[in-house]
């Protein structure tokens, strides 16, 4: 469930907005806004697991940012119509390096936000959550500046890390219950993420039990948990799994967000059978996967699998192949899942641990 924030009244606050063509408008009032706003952008706090999905406007640069595992990603808006070239000023010195300043506290946790259109096109409407939260109004087109005079040559920043492109909400899923943002591709007439599930339960792993490695190859689950035999989320699979007779309602939810489901038989066939069964073509360009070309989107990581017991518990084939359940089964012990290596359907042990790849419904 995603958390409600309290929106502060905020006065003489000046946000900058692309309007549908190359019009730049100036917002001159805003009502209770769901966005941090702050003086300068270095002020801004670290981007943390706490405040996921926080938004923050920085006034010294013009910007809003948006906190995405764990980076502030800038919200740009279009580019503007290139200026006049200006004279060539005299070259200033360069200045002394000033200190570094301490470290700012964290913010507080925030929500998703996206800003909808209102219909006579005087503005936006803030929505968190599913919720309108406040409304941003179009101010009038401000006057031309004058050019300004050209300053003094900057030292060079560090490189900035890549983030996650959140252009194009229809290119994303933010699954409500943890605010993991997963980015989504259609495939035919199929959409599926295109990562893998990183929703943590009670009995899921992590390769060499590393968060980092959950970021990256997502998490391990059994049968009985990707199917939510504890009926947690629904009862589509209620009390299915070792010893146990039952009928599974399909789409099956399982632990996938909500809208979405864990891909049968079928669903897994059909997908080979719309890339002509290559695996190449679904195989990540960072898989290290040799000839990977990912044509479709689909950027499959070699995640391998987990076998745990009661002795033991080891990662197997990781680097080689991936193992995605299905939610279908067969007898008592085994269940249904897809071998990206040989891009077919195949029997496993119910405990095995795979990766989930969630379906759209």
């Amino acid at each position: 469930m995603s958390n409600k924030i309290l929106f502060g009244l905020m006065a003489s606050a000046t946000l900058l907005l692309s309007a549908c063509g190359d019009e730049i408008t100036e917002v001159t009032e805003v009502n209770e806004v769901g966005m941090k706003v702050i003086e300068k952008g270095e002020d801004m706090p670290n981007c943390t697991k706490d405040n996921e999905g926080a938004m923050i406007y920085a006034v010294d640069s013009a910007a809003a940012y948006f906190c995405v595992n764990r980076k502030w990603t800038s919200m740009k808006g279009e580019k503007g119509d290139q200026g006049e070239p200006g004279k060539d000023g005299k070259q200033g010195k360069q200045g002394e390096q000033g200190d570094k300043g301490d470290k700012g506290d964290p913010g507080d946790a925030g929500s998703s936000c996206t800003m909808e259109a209102l219909p006579d096109s005087s503005g936006f409407k803030v929505l968190c959550g599913g919720d309108s939260v406040g409304v941003v109004l179009n101010g009038a087109t401000g006057e031309k500046g004058d050019k300004g005079d050209k300053g003094e040559t900057g030292e060079q920043g560090p490189k900035g890390e890549d983030g996650k492109s959140v252009d194009g909400a229809e290119n994303i899923l933010i699954d409500a219950r943890d605010k993991q943002i997963y980015r989504i591709v259609t495939i035919g007439d199929q959409t599926w993420m295109a990562e893998n599930l990183n929703y943590e339960t009670a009995d899921s792993h992590c390769y060499k039990d590393s968060a980092e490695y959950c970021s990256k190859y997502g998490r391990y689950y059994t049968w009985m948990d990707a199917m939510d035999s504890a009926a947690v989320f629904s009862d589509d699979a209620k009390g299915c799994g070792i010893n146990a007779k039952c009928t599974i309602k399909t789409p099956a939810r399982g632990i996938c967000p909500e809208g979405w489901h864990i891909p049968d038989s079928t669903e897994w066939k059909t997908l080979s059978k719309l890339t002509g069964r290559s695996a190449m073509s679904l195989w990540s360009k960072s898989s290290g996967i040799k000839d990977a070309t990912d044509d479709y989107g689909f950027s499959a990581l070699p995640a391998g699998q987990y076998e745990g017991n009661y002795i033991d518990s080891s990662f197997n084939a990781v680097g080689t192949t991936a193992c995605f359940w299905a939610a279908s089964y067969k007898d008592d012990i085994s269940a249904y899942y897809f071998d990206m290596s040989f891009m077919h359907v195949g029997l496993m042990g119910m405990m095995m641990g795979h990766s989930v790849r969630c379906i759209k419904d």
